[in-house]
């Protein structure tokens, strides 16, 4: 394979700009903070972008109700956390890689 003036070269300074934008990328959605929401806000989980639970926020009119509705809750906010982290991460890549959609279930490796 040929390469023009400069192209080897300028093939390396793209991947070398290219890894430091994923790199960015990356400690952006690992400090991104996302709140999951269950029971119409009763139930609130502040989540990382590496999937860590900073908080856990129970409205005290449930602390009333039975136990299984209260783990209920607590799950699906859980899960709304997750999908609204997976979203935020897969918008951000899509950006980082121009525009190109990056394929349901890639992992970002963090």
């Amino acid at each position: 394979m040929m390469f023009g003036k400069g192209g080897m070269g300028d093939l390396m300074k793209q991947a070398q700009q290219m890894q430091e934008k994923m790199a960015e990328a990356q400690r952006q959605l690992a400090e991104a903070e996302h709140v999951g929401q269950a029971g119409a806000g009763l139930v609130e989980i502040v989540m990382t972008g590496r999937h860590d639970v900073k908080r856990v926020t129970i409205d005290d009119s449930l602390m009333s109700e039975d136990k299984e509705m209260l783990e209920d809750l607590l799950a699906a906010a859980v899960n709304d956390a997750v999908r609204r982290v997976e979203a935020s991460s897969k918008d951000l890549m899509k950006d980082v890689a121009g525009g190109v959609d990056i394929p349901d279930g890639f992992k970002m490796p963090f």
